[in-house]
Formats: structure tokens, C-alpha cells, sequence
């Protein structure tokens, strides 16, 4: 039974090694080199389950220096991320530590009458009792660190992906106070050792919670920057629409008057050319885009005329009469950012093969919405851009997507033939 126990020990132990890893990585990438990625997850072995006693000075501080070293060398990031990664997990997974083998000593003692000290003198059910114990301990180890996975793993990414160095040091600053707290307390051991449990669950759920609170404070600051851009965009439409009122109200006039100009022109040539140059100059008001949303026809209506400045073949066939379900602020979101990624990938071929389709209808219960442009030859993977701002483009694909999902839709994009393919299906509610 004790070989049993032992060999499920072994498994819980990696188990629990194998999920600390994963965290840990999430929050901070790995080096690139296969060679040091493996190293790096047998170094966490030896340093996860590493145990740590009441006043025990190397032992906690040799975890402390153990733990900063392999950060800094086997991860990747700034040095504000990996003091974050050194100040969250090592307290953590002392605390951890700690907790579970203490509490598990004093549960096997209090259970036996065996000596305290080495363990020749202890009986074979005494021995079988502690491998129980400590193999229970690993099993809670193993829970309480898929738990804190399966609820951080998501604020983790969020963090790394957007915190800039500013908002690192106050990250910095708050997870201060729960490695002091867990440190001081375990060194300073009190008289009644049982006082160090809740300070070390305080600890790390503190530290967890700063993680969450920036994970917070990162997400308010892009959907408030979102919300900005967005509403800049939606005055601008509006503007554009009262415009464009206006434009067409004159444009009627103005086509009559150029009727008249030019039936009392007789033979006049040159009084010809110039009516009939006036005329093609506002002849694209005629074309003007009836899609069954207001908003999305100035939208392509104006992206229809970068698109013709830029030399550039747009065609639209678009209807969204059941559109009424999605706000205007997603509309700009995903026809904005959708054909701006066209325009400008059509603006790098020749004139002859620039061309953007975009369609858009309700196919029974499902509205589809296709860009589809020709591909400069240079494309790369899509994830990639030929921006120089890499930041600033990756707003473009990722806000789309964002926007469809929030209807329970899907955003998919290929490369195929030499064209390129934008394709959006949300469901009609």
C-alpha cells in the first residue's frame, strides 16, 4: 500500500509541477530555445515543490533567490513583468507549501504517538499514515493550483498583453505587501504557529486579487479607449450624413441647372466640355449606396470614395434591412475596419488589379458579410501586418472579431488564389 501511495505521490507531485508550470508561463513566455524550454520545466520541478520550515532563514530565502534566477533566465519579458512574476507566485507557492506540510505534520502527530524527528522508529502503520498524509497534501496542492489556473488564466493573458510600464509598477507596488506579510510572518514565526495559516491564505488570495484588479483596470482602459475611437467615428459619420444631405439637395438643383445651361448652348463646343465636366463631377451622387442602415451608407459611402481616389475598382452589394439588432458603434467596428484593411492592401498592387467586392445579406436566419480583395503578391500569414505601427494595426482583425462575438458570430479570414477573404456570419436574433 505505502508503494501505492508513493507512486501516486510521484504523480501528484508532477501534476501539480506540470500546472504551476502553465501558469507561470502564461503570465511570463518562455525563452524560444527548445533546449532552455526544457530546462526550464525541470528547474520548475525542483523549485515547486521545494518545502519550507518555521524560521527556516536559507531555506526560505534560498527559494526566494531559486525562484528570481530561474525567472530571469528562462523567461522572457521586461524586468517589471518578472519582479510581478517573482512577487505573485514565489509567496504563493511558499505559502502553499507551508501550509500543506505543517498542517499535515501536526495532523499526523496528533493522530499517532510516533517520535518526533527521523522515522526509523515508527511503525509500518505509522509510516503508512504519514504516506496517506502526504499524499493527501499533494492532492490539495494539485487542486488549489488548477483552481487559481482555470480562474487567472484569463486575466494572466490579458496583463502581459497590455500593461504598459507605468501601470507594471503599481502592479508592482500593491503585490508588495502580501510578499512582505508572507516572508515576515513565516521567518517571525509567533508562539502559536496557527496564526501564520490565515495570514498566509490572505497572502495569496491578495496577491491573486491584484492580479484580477489589474487584469480590471487594463480591460476599463482599452474599452474606454475603444468607446472613445468609436464615438469619434460615429460624430464623424453623423457629420458626414448631414452632409451628404445637403450635397444631394444641392445636386438636384444643380443637375437642372446644368440641363438648361446645356440645351441653351446651341453649337457652343466649349460650353459643352465645361457642362459636361461639371456633370461627371457630381454624377457619383446619383450612385449613392442604400444598404437598409443609414449609418452603413455613409460608411461605404465614404470608404467607396477613398476607394476611387486610390484608383481602386469597389463594388457593393449590400442589404441589411434586418440589421436593426446591431449598434452603430459595431457597424463602424466591423465595415470601418473591414474595408480600410482592403483599401490599403489594394493600394499596393497595380492599378489594373486593384478591386475590393463586399457583400452582405440575410441568409435565412444568419447575416453574412464577405470583403474580398485582391492580395499584394508580398502578403504575408495573416497575425502579421506591413504596418510600421504593429501595435496600432493590431486593433483592426482582433476589434472585428471582438464585435462579432459579442452577437455570437464568427470572423474567419484566408488567403487563397492571390485574393484575400474577409467572412462574418452572425446570427439574426
Amino acid at each position: 500500500m505505502i508503494r501505492f501511495l508513493d507512486i501516486l505521490s510521484f504523480g501528484l507531485e508532477w501534476g501539480y509541477v506540470l500546472v504551476f508550470f502553465r501558469m507561470l508561463r502564461t503570465f511570463l513566455p518562455l525563452r524560444r530555445n527548445r533546449a532552455l524550454r526544457v530546462l526550464a520545466f525541470f528547474a520548475c520541478g525542483a523549485l515547486a515543490p521545494a518545502v519550507v520550515y518555521s524560521n527556516d532563514f536559507y531555506g526560505l530565502f534560498g527559494v526566494l533567490l531559486g525562484f528570481g534566477a530561474y525567472v530571469a533566465l528562462l523567461h522572457r519579458g521586461r524586468w517589471m513583468e518578472k519582479l510581478s512574476a517573482v512577487l505573485v507566485f514565489c509567496p504563493a507557492l511558499i505559502a502553499v507549501n507551508y501550509v500543506t506540510q505543517d498542517a499535515g505534520g501536526r495532523l499526523f502527530f496528533g493522530l499517532t504517538n510516533a517520535p518526533r524527528g527521523m522515522s526509523e522508529g515508527w511503525t509500518e502503520q505509522e509510516l503508512l499514515i504519514s504516506t496517506a498524509i502526504h499524499t493527501a497534501s499533494l492532492l490539495l496542492r494539485l487542486l488549489f493550483w488548477t483552481g487559481a489556473w482555470l480562474l487567472l488564466k484569463k486575466y494572466l493573458r490579458q496583463i502581459t498583453a497590455n500593461l504598459t510600464a507605468g501601470m507594471w509598477l503599481v502592479v508592482d507596488a500593491l503585490m508588495l505587501s502580501p510578499f512582505v506579510a508572507i516572508f515576515t510572518i513565516i521567518f517571525f514565526l509567533p508562539e502559536n504557529p496557527i496564526i501564520v495559516y490565515p495570514i498566509c491564505v490572505s497572502s495569496v488570495f491578495s496577491g491573486f486579487g491584484c492580479i484580477y484588479l489589474a487584469a480590471y483596470i487594463c480591460a476599463s482602459m482599452r474599452t474606454a479607449y475603444r468607446v472613445r475611437e468609436l464615438e469619434r467615428k460615429q460624430a464623424y459619420y453623423r457629420d458626414r450624413m448631414k452632409d451628404e444631405d445637403r450635397v444631394r439637395g444641392i445636386y438636384h438643383d444643380m443637375k437642372n441647372h446644368l440641363l438648361v445651361l446645356q440645351a441653351q448652348a446651341g453649337d457652343g463646343q466649349e460650353i459643352r466640355r465645361s457642362v459636361q465636366g461639371l456633370q461627371d463631377q457630381i454624377r457619383a451622387y446619383e450612385d449613392y449606396y442604400h444598404t437598409g442602415n443609414e449609418f452603413l451608407d455613409i460608411i461605404i459611402r465614404d470608404k467607396a470614395r477613398a476607394a476611387q481616389d486610390k484608383g481602386i475598382d469597389f463594388s457593393a452589394m449590400l442589404s441589411l434591412e434586418d440589421s436593426a439588432f446591431l449598434d452603430s458603434l459595431d457597424i463602424s467596428t466591423i465595415f470601418g475596419n473591414a474595408l480600410d484593411n482592403a483599401i490599403e492592401a489594394s493600394e499596393k498592387l497595380p492599378e489594373g488589379q486593384r478591386a475590393i467586392i463586399a457583400k452582405a445579406g440575410r441568409i435565412r436566419d444568419i447575416l453574412v458579410v464577405s470583403v474580398e480583395n485582391n492580395a499584394p503578391p508580398e502578403a504575408e500569414a495573416f497575425g502579421r501586418t506591413t504596418k510600421k505601427d504593429e501595435r496600432a494595426h493590431g486593433f483592426g482583425i482582433p476589434n472585428i472579431k471582438k464585435a462579432v462575438e459579442r452577437y455570437g458570430g464568427q470572423c474567419s479570414v484566408r488567403t487563397e488564389a492571390g485574393k484575400f477573404l474577409l467572412k462574418i456570419m452572425i446570427p439574426v436574433p
